[in-house]
């Protein structure tokens, strides 16, 4: 008769997730996952199949996080530039106190951009990102807060790649001085 699973898998992706996201995919092993999910090997084989899997399963759920929070701020905020600037600085300020985290999806990039389900993944959440300012730049263009010479998506594109850029140069702890500039010139594309 087969055992009935004794663990939260909810809670499990959510501790992996954070493992990976500490240390890496390459500097956790199997035997790391297992002592943090307090499981045993035939418990994780049977839930994640792989390492490899419940890798994906954990950028998938830092992915849908990191989404929802995104489009709630741009949604929540009534206005564009506030909107784009407590985005950006949200995330300046997570490096800052944190450097050594930086951004899953773009430390997947870095790291794991070569294999095709993580390069799939990481397409995905920049494609999201952009998706999310597009619609929300559609939006304050209709409202009359940014030009109508603007180009919504090309701006969403310069803005997903900024954030990339910001989330890299936060692990290089170039500072706050060097963030903030950049963060304005930024906000200027806006105007």
């Amino acid at each position: 008769m087969a055992r009935t699973r004794e663990f939260d898998i909810d809670q499990a992706i959510d501790r992996a997730m954070d493992l990976f996201w500490r240390r890496g995919y390459a500097e956790t092993s199997l035997q790391d996952l297992l002592k943090e999910l307090s499981i045993g090997s035939g418990s994780f084989y049977a839930a994640f199949g792989s390492k490899d899997q419940l890798y994906i399963r954990s950028l998938d759920r830092y992915v849908s996080l990191q989404g929802s929070d995104l489009e709630r701020v741009l949604d929540e905020t009534p206005e564009i530039r506030p909107a784009v600037r407590k985005v950006l600085t949200s995330m300046i300020e997570a490096d800052l106190a944190d450097p050594t985290r930086g951004c899953l999806v773009v430390n997947t990039a870095a790291e794991c951009g070569d294999q095709p389900s993580a390069a799939d993944r990481v397409s995905t959440a920049i494609r999201q990102v952009e998706s999310f300012l597009a619609g929300a730049l559609e939006r304050a263009q209709a409202k009359g807060e940014i030009s109508p010479e603007k180009n919504p998506r090309e701006l969403a594109r310069f803005l997903t790649t900024f954030i990339q850029g910001i989330r890299v140069v936060g692990g290089a702890r170039m500072g706050r001085e060097f963030t903030e500039d950049a963060l304005s010139t930024a906000m200027r594309a806006l105007d």
